[in-house]
Protein backbone atom coordinates (compact mmCIF):
# COMPACT_ATOMS: atom_id res chain seq x y z
CA UNK A 1 0.00 0.00 0.00
CA UNK A 2 1.28 3.62 -0.79
CA UNK A 3 -0.08 6.64 1.85
CA UNK A 4 0.89 9.59 -1.23
CA UNK A 5 -0.71 10.24 -3.98
CA UNK A 6 2.94 10.56 -5.51
CA UNK A 7 3.55 6.95 -5.15
CA UNK A 8 4.42 4.95 -7.64
CA UNK A 9 3.21 1.20 -7.51
CA UNK A 10 6.11 -0.96 -9.26
CA UNK A 11 5.18 -2.63 -12.40
CA UNK A 12 4.90 -5.88 -13.13
CA UNK A 13 6.68 -6.48 -16.46
CA UNK A 14 8.36 -9.10 -18.50
CA UNK A 15 10.97 -9.65 -21.24
CA UNK A 16 10.10 -9.86 -25.10
CA UNK A 17 12.37 -12.05 -27.73
CA UNK A 18 14.34 -8.60 -28.30
CA UNK A 19 15.26 -8.55 -24.03
CA UNK A 20 12.97 -5.21 -23.84
CA UNK A 21 10.70 -4.89 -20.63
CA UNK A 22 7.28 -5.09 -21.60
CA UNK A 23 4.14 -5.84 -19.73
CA UNK A 24 3.10 -9.32 -17.81
CA UNK A 25 0.72 -10.78 -20.84
CA UNK A 26 -3.10 -10.62 -20.42
CA UNK A 27 -5.64 -12.75 -22.25
CA UNK A 28 -6.75 -10.09 -25.50
CA UNK A 29 -10.66 -11.05 -25.67
CA UNK A 30 -12.96 -8.63 -25.25
CA UNK A 31 -15.57 -7.82 -22.25
CA UNK A 32 -19.04 -8.04 -22.72
CA UNK A 33 -20.96 -4.51 -22.99
CA UNK A 34 -23.05 -3.92 -19.93
CA UNK A 35 -27.02 -3.34 -20.53
CA UNK A 36 -30.09 -5.16 -20.21
CA UNK A 37 -29.49 -7.02 -16.68
CA UNK A 38 -30.68 -6.31 -13.31
CA UNK A 39 -28.58 -6.70 -10.61
CA UNK A 40 -30.31 -7.46 -7.23
CA UNK A 41 -28.88 -7.43 -3.47
CA UNK A 42 -30.19 -7.80 -0.26
CA UNK A 43 -31.35 -4.11 0.05
CA UNK A 44 -31.20 -2.64 -3.56
CA UNK A 45 -31.68 -3.61 -7.27
CA UNK A 46 -29.88 -1.96 -10.05
CA UNK A 47 -32.79 -1.88 -12.82
CA UNK A 48 -31.85 -0.20 -16.82
CA UNK A 49 -33.14 3.13 -16.76
CA UNK A 50 -37.01 3.26 -18.11
CA UNK A 51 -38.72 6.44 -18.24
CA UNK A 52 -42.65 4.79 -17.51
CA UNK A 53 -40.70 2.42 -15.02
CA UNK A 54 -39.07 4.96 -12.98
CA UNK A 55 -40.24 8.47 -14.08
CA UNK A 56 -42.04 9.29 -11.29
CA UNK A 57 -40.35 7.94 -8.37
CA UNK A 58 -37.20 9.59 -9.73
CA UNK A 59 -38.92 13.18 -10.05
CA UNK A 60 -40.70 13.16 -6.58
CA UNK A 61 -37.68 11.99 -5.08
CA UNK A 62 -35.43 14.64 -6.96
CA UNK A 63 -38.16 17.36 -6.27
CA UNK A 64 -38.01 16.58 -2.87
CA UNK A 65 -34.34 16.62 -2.48
CA UNK A 66 -32.72 19.31 0.30
CA UNK A 67 -29.37 18.86 -0.60
CA UNK A 68 -28.20 21.81 -2.39
CA UNK A 69 -25.21 20.93 -3.90
CA UNK A 70 -26.64 17.72 -5.93
CA UNK A 71 -25.79 18.80 -9.16
CA UNK A 72 -23.11 21.28 -8.17
CA UNK A 73 -20.34 18.84 -10.26
CA UNK A 74 -22.64 17.53 -12.16
CA UNK A 75 -23.02 17.66 -16.17
CA UNK A 76 -26.59 17.85 -15.99
CA UNK A 77 -29.40 19.87 -14.19
CA UNK A 78 -30.75 21.13 -11.38
CA UNK A 79 -34.22 21.04 -13.40
CA UNK A 80 -36.38 23.39 -13.19
CA UNK A 81 -39.76 21.61 -14.27
CA UNK A 82 -40.41 17.72 -14.20
CA UNK A 83 -41.03 18.27 -18.02
CA UNK A 84 -37.32 18.72 -17.99
CA UNK A 85 -36.65 15.89 -15.79
CA UNK A 86 -38.59 13.53 -17.96
CA UNK A 87 -36.70 14.40 -20.61
CA UNK A 88 -33.61 14.19 -19.14
CA UNK A 89 -34.24 10.82 -17.95
CA UNK A 90 -35.96 9.62 -21.47
CA UNK A 91 -32.54 10.60 -22.98
CA UNK A 92 -30.27 9.13 -20.48
CA UNK A 93 -32.48 5.66 -21.21
CA UNK A 94 -31.24 6.26 -25.21
CA UNK A 95 -27.73 7.19 -24.51
CA UNK A 96 -25.57 5.16 -27.13
CA UNK A 97 -22.25 5.73 -25.10
CA UNK A 98 -23.52 5.43 -22.09
CA UNK A 99 -25.79 2.40 -19.86
CA UNK A 100 -27.74 3.94 -17.02
CA UNK A 101 -29.81 2.38 -14.12
CA UNK A 102 -32.39 3.21 -11.55
CA UNK A 103 -31.55 2.33 -8.14
CA UNK A 104 -34.31 0.69 -6.78
CA UNK A 105 -35.19 -0.01 -3.03
CA UNK A 106 -36.00 -3.66 -2.88
CA UNK A 107 -38.30 -3.02 0.75
CA UNK A 108 -40.62 -0.48 -1.07
CA UNK A 109 -39.53 -1.20 -5.15
CA UNK A 110 -39.29 2.75 -5.05
CA UNK A 111 -36.57 4.10 -7.57
CA UNK A 112 -33.95 6.28 -5.23
CA UNK A 113 -31.50 7.33 -7.59
CA UNK A 114 -29.89 6.64 -10.88
CA UNK A 115 -25.85 5.61 -11.62
CA UNK A 116 -23.99 4.44 -14.65
CA UNK A 117 -21.31 2.82 -16.72
CA UNK A 118 -19.79 5.22 -19.09
CA UNK A 119 -16.26 5.25 -20.96
CA UNK A 120 -17.48 1.77 -22.04
CA UNK A 121 -14.38 0.43 -23.99
CA UNK A 122 -14.60 -3.79 -24.00
CA UNK A 123 -11.90 -4.29 -26.09
CA UNK A 124 -9.12 -2.99 -23.56
CA UNK A 125 -11.52 -4.23 -20.85
CA UNK A 126 -11.72 -0.70 -18.76
CA UNK A 127 -15.27 0.70 -17.30
CA UNK A 128 -16.15 3.96 -15.73
CA UNK A 129 -18.73 4.30 -13.41
CA UNK A 130 -20.06 7.92 -12.74
CA UNK A 131 -23.57 9.81 -12.88
CA UNK A 132 -24.15 9.04 -9.07
CA UNK A 133 -27.29 10.73 -8.41
CA UNK A 134 -28.64 9.65 -4.96
CA UNK A 135 -31.52 11.46 -4.03
CA UNK A 136 -32.11 11.76 0.06
CA UNK A 137 -33.60 8.74 0.77
CA UNK A 138 -30.23 7.01 -1.09
CA UNK A 139 -27.74 9.36 -0.07
CA UNK A 140 -25.11 8.51 2.57
CA UNK A 141 -26.87 4.90 3.65
CA UNK A 142 -26.33 1.37 3.32
CA UNK A 143 -28.27 0.41 0.77
CA UNK A 144 -26.43 3.47 -1.81
CA UNK A 145 -22.56 1.41 -0.95
CA UNK A 146 -24.28 -1.83 -1.83
CA UNK A 147 -25.45 -0.08 -5.21
CA UNK A 148 -21.92 0.58 -5.86
CA UNK A 149 -20.68 -3.11 -4.60
CA UNK A 150 -23.64 -4.36 -7.46
CA UNK A 151 -21.77 -1.89 -10.48
CA UNK A 152 -18.29 -3.27 -9.38
CA UNK A 153 -18.85 -6.75 -8.88
CA UNK A 154 -20.84 -7.04 -12.45
CA UNK A 155 -18.48 -5.06 -14.51
CA UNK A 156 -15.69 -7.48 -13.10
CA UNK A 157 -17.98 -10.57 -13.88
CA UNK A 158 -18.38 -9.22 -17.49
CA UNK A 159 -14.51 -9.17 -18.22
CA UNK A 160 -13.47 -5.55 -17.39
CA UNK A 161 -10.13 -5.70 -15.88
CA UNK A 162 -10.04 -1.77 -14.98
CA UNK A 163 -12.76 -0.11 -13.29
CA UNK A 164 -12.72 3.66 -13.04
CA UNK A 165 -14.23 6.44 -10.50
CA UNK A 166 -13.69 10.13 -11.91
CA UNK A 167 -14.59 13.48 -10.72
CA UNK A 168 -14.12 17.43 -9.71
CA UNK A 169 -10.89 17.27 -7.86
CA UNK A 170 -12.55 20.16 -5.46
CA UNK A 171 -15.32 17.49 -5.14
CA UNK A 172 -14.13 16.71 -1.75
CA UNK A 173 -17.66 13.98 -1.28
CA UNK A 174 -16.72 12.43 -4.44
CA UNK A 175 -13.11 12.20 -3.51
CA UNK A 176 -13.51 10.71 -0.30
CA UNK A 177 -16.66 8.39 -1.66
CA UNK A 178 -14.20 6.78 -4.14
CA UNK A 179 -11.40 6.37 -1.51
CA UNK A 180 -13.89 4.52 1.10
CA UNK A 181 -15.26 1.92 -1.82
CA UNK A 182 -11.78 1.12 -2.45
CA UNK A 183 -10.61 2.72 -5.73
CA UNK A 184 -7.01 4.12 -5.62
CA UNK A 185 -5.90 7.58 -6.08
CA UNK A 186 -3.78 7.59 -9.41
CA UNK A 187 -3.53 11.50 -10.49
CA UNK A 188 -5.08 14.96 -11.73
CA UNK A 189 -5.72 15.60 -15.69
CA UNK A 190 -5.52 19.71 -15.06
CA UNK A 191 -7.79 21.26 -17.52
CA UNK A 192 -9.67 18.77 -18.33
CA UNK A 193 -13.07 19.76 -18.84
CA UNK A 194 -15.33 23.49 -18.73
CA UNK A 195 -18.04 22.56 -16.62
CA UNK A 196 -21.00 25.51 -16.33
CA UNK A 197 -18.51 28.06 -17.34
CA UNK A 198 -15.62 27.18 -14.78
CA UNK A 199 -12.65 25.24 -15.06
CA UNK A 200 -12.69 21.31 -14.44
CA UNK A 201 -9.29 19.60 -12.92
CA UNK A 202 -10.27 15.99 -13.07
CA UNK A 203 -9.33 13.38 -10.00
CA UNK A 204 -8.97 9.91 -11.59
CA UNK A 205 -9.05 6.42 -9.28
CA UNK A 206 -9.42 3.32 -10.55
CA UNK A 207 -9.78 -0.83 -9.06
CA UNK A 208 -8.59 -3.42 -10.72
CA UNK A 209 -9.80 -7.21 -11.32
CA UNK A 210 -6.75 -8.13 -9.04
CA UNK A 211 -7.88 -5.10 -6.06
CA UNK A 212 -11.35 -6.40 -6.73
CA UNK A 213 -11.39 -9.83 -4.22
CA UNK A 214 -9.95 -8.07 -1.79
CA UNK A 215 -11.73 -5.37 -1.84
CA UNK A 216 -14.86 -7.36 -2.01
CA UNK A 217 -14.55 -8.84 0.83
CA UNK A 218 -14.14 -6.02 2.74
CA UNK A 219 -17.51 -4.26 1.29
CA UNK A 220 -19.09 -8.02 1.82
CA UNK A 221 -18.26 -7.89 5.84
CA UNK A 222 -19.41 -4.05 5.91
CA UNK A 223 -22.51 -5.01 4.77
CA UNK A 224 -23.33 -7.87 7.03
CA UNK A 225 -26.22 -7.35 8.93
CA UNK A 226 -24.07 -7.96 12.35
CA UNK A 227 -22.04 -4.89 11.37
CA UNK A 228 -24.58 -2.34 12.53
CA UNK A 229 -26.26 -1.59 15.96
CA UNK A 230 -29.63 -2.00 16.17
CA UNK A 231 -29.49 2.10 15.51
CA UNK A 232 -28.04 1.17 11.96
CA UNK A 233 -24.56 2.82 13.70
CA UNK A 234 -21.81 0.96 11.82
CA UNK A 235 -19.43 -0.80 13.89
CA UNK A 236 -16.45 -1.26 11.31
CA UNK A 237 -16.02 1.44 8.72
CA UNK A 238 -16.06 0.59 4.94
CA UNK A 239 -13.08 2.94 4.81
CA UNK A 240 -11.11 0.94 7.50
CA UNK A 241 -11.65 -2.26 5.54
CA UNK A 242 -10.39 -1.12 2.11
CA UNK A 243 -7.19 0.56 3.43
CA UNK A 244 -4.92 -1.84 3.23
CA UNK A 245 -5.76 -2.62 -0.85
CA UNK A 246 -5.45 1.34 -1.77
CA UNK A 247 -2.24 1.90 -3.88
CA UNK A 248 -2.25 5.84 -3.91
CA UNK A 249 -4.25 8.13 -1.64
CA UNK A 250 -5.09 11.44 -2.97
CA UNK A 251 -2.87 13.76 -1.39
CA UNK A 252 -4.12 16.62 1.43
CA UNK A 253 -2.98 19.31 -1.36
CA UNK A 254 -2.30 18.01 -4.88
CA UNK A 255 -2.72 21.99 -6.29
CA UNK A 256 -2.91 25.07 -4.63
CA UNK A 257 -6.18 26.29 -4.94
CA UNK A 258 -6.59 29.99 -4.71
CA UNK A 259 -10.01 31.71 -4.61
CA UNK A 260 -11.13 34.42 -6.60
Amino acid sequence: MKDSGASVTQALWVLDSDGNRVGVPVETGAAKPPGGTTLTGDRVRIEPLDLATHGDDLWQECHASTNPSLWTYMLSGPFDSEKDFREWVESRSAAPDTVFYAVVDTATNRAMGVVSYLRIDPANRAIEVGNISYFDGLARTASATEAMTLMAAHAFELGYRRYEWKCNVLNAPSVSAAERLGFSFEGVFRNALTVRGHNRDTAWFAMTVEDWPGIAAAHAEWLRPDNFDSDGKQRKSLRELTHPFLHGRFPTVTIEYVER
